[in-house]
């Protein structure tokens, strides 16, 4: 299994986790997405064990839990996204529900990542006017959440990484 590293902007911040499912194929086009890791959004992609992650730096470490106004009414969400304090580096998302899963995000790993064969944009009903979406056979649309856990979809594939 694939040993991910990361690390914040600043440096102030280091993680390792194994990852099954190291592909970034998926998308996210929420307000939460993209106001907290700017840009047009492509935050939760990656799932590793919660149990293998390694944080070096924690005391450098935020956390925010956003309001699901999108999709749950205004509650507080479980998922705490992980950030670096001075430089406000996206790192990883902790759920309660989900304990045995860390999500990091993509643009925070400094490891090679492999390409997916296909890209899955979610929750586009909320994507700002401005951003385009690629639209080829090889990616999948989804309006709300996709069809497939993170999971799912390597096994899918054929890119569970057991190893």
């Amino acid at each position: 299994m694939p040993r991910l590293e990361g690390s914040c902007h600043c440096g102030a911040v280091r993680f390792a986790v194994v990852s099954h499912t190291p592909e970034p194929y998926q998308q996210c086009y929420c307000s939460i997405c993209r106001k907290t890791a700017g840009g047009g959004g492509y935050a939760i992609n990656i799932m590793g064990e919660a149990e293998t992650l390694e944080v070096e730096g924690e005391e450098h470490i935020g956390v925010y839990h956003a309001h699901e106004t999108e999709a749950q009414g205004d509650e507080p969400s479980s998922a705490g996204r992980h950030f670096c304090k001075h430089c406000a580096s996206c790192l990883f998302i902790r759920d309660s529900n989900y304990p045995k899963w860390v999500y990091p995000f993509a643009s925070a790993i400094d490891s090679a990542l492999p390409v997916p064969p296909e890209r899955t944009h979610i929750m586009l009903h909320y994507k700002a006017s401005w951003v385009e979406v690629m639209d080829t056979p090889e990616d999948i649309l989804f309006g709300g959440y996709p069809d497939l856990s993170i999971d799912e979809w390597h096994r899918r594939s054929g890119l569970y990484r057991s190893d």
